[in-house]
């Protein structure tokens, strides 16, 4: 599957938005799940606009003034848990740094860690407009996917590959259970229908519903009555750098890699969204058909290294880098 996604990338495609994200924060901060906290639970890899702080509610696009993505208008913010080595033999943890997706299209050279974001249409190859009409959504707009208290294997779209070389390898549920030798590398698939009324829900799912039932970028199939609005399908992939911890690993140990909130399996992987883009920009771009992955002919880009100045204020004054006694906010083993 993943080699028909590099040559679907490789050629033109015309199924909606890919673009890259540069790393804007590294803090325990997640104003959707635990707006207000100061700080919230566990720690967060976050990248987009710079109103990103631990309560927003409302226009975020009208309110944030740079983005680390190189969608120039979009001040959206996108976040997962962060990921972490531990040691056993040491009781330690580190935080695994990130490294851009790769392939990058033209002009999205120079990202600073981050992640890459996807908002097709349809799949990879069709936008499928004739036939179904992409809304975009509307300010204050929120939602997760993933459940960092799942205990069993999560939904579709929610997966892990093990980077060898050009290769992804095979989509996972849970983590590799040996090193890899280019890193891990993490989706997640929110899904595309809306409720047309609710801008999040107490559980910031319910106001969301899936009808996608494989792995990768396939077509949701219609909405539901209960959910009848079609949606960009928003996904996210992000590239952890655990090479400079294989040699740590030691042959016949389980798995050493955790999810910031001590999630040593890998069913509670996650993942926030928040709407931010600046006025009509994303419904522009998801009404063009035959829509390239570069901005759809519609959208001001910026080159990475001026996303890359897009910087925050740090709000929790905490160690989250280097060798830690224990997982920030988690008590200590």
């Amino acid at each position: 599957m993943k080699i028909l996604v590099a040559m679907a990338l490789a050629a033109p495609a015309y199924a909606g938005l890919r673009f890259p994200c540069s790393t804007l924060t590294v803090q325990r901060l997640d104003p959707v799940v635990e707006p207000g906290a100061i700080p919230a639970a566990h720690v967060h890899h976050i990248v987009g606009g710079n109103a990103f702080n631990a309560t927003m509610e409302g226009d975020v696009g009208e309110r944030a003034t740079c983005t680390t993505c190189q969608m120039a208008e979009d001040f959206s913010n996108y976040w997962t848990a962060a990921l972490y080595y531990y040691h056993r033999a040491n009781n330690s943890y580190h935080r695994v740094p990130v490294i851009p997706v790769q392939p990058l299209l033209g002009g999205s050279q120079g990202a600073a860690a981050g992640l890459t974001v996807y908002y097709t249409q349809f799949d990879l190859s069709r936008d499928n407009l004739a036939r179904q009409r992409v809304t975009a959504f509307k300010p204050g707009f929120r939602m997760t996917v993933g459940n960092p208290g799942a205990t069993s294997s999560p939904r579709v779209g929610l997966r892990y590959q093990c980077l060898s070389g050009q290769s992804r390898g095979r989509e996972m549920p849970d983590f590799p259970t040996a090193p890899c030798s280019g890193g891990i590398f993490t989706t997640h698939h929110f899904p595309a229908c809306w409720d047309g009324k609710n801008l999040d829900a107490p559980d910031h799912q319910a106001h969301m519903y899936n009808t996608v039932a494989s792995d990768g970028f396939v077509n949701a199939p219609a909405c539901p009555a209960s959910h009848p609005v079609r949606m960009p399908q928003v996904a996210y992939e992000t590239v952890w750098d655990t090479r400079e911890f294989n040699k740590l690993w030691k042959t016949g140990e389980p798995n050493p890699f955790v999810w910031s909130f001590e999630g040593t399996k890998g069913y509670g992987t996650h993942a926030d969204y928040m709407f931010g883009w600046k006025g009509d920009s994303l419904q522009r771009a998801m009404d063009k058909s035959e829509c390239f992955y570069d901005g759809c002919g519609s959208i001001k880009k910026q080159a990475m290294s001026e996303a890359n100045k897009c910087a925050i204020k740090q709000t929790v004054h905490e160690e989250v880098e280097g060798w830690l006694p224990a997982l920030p906010g988690q008590a200590k083993a």
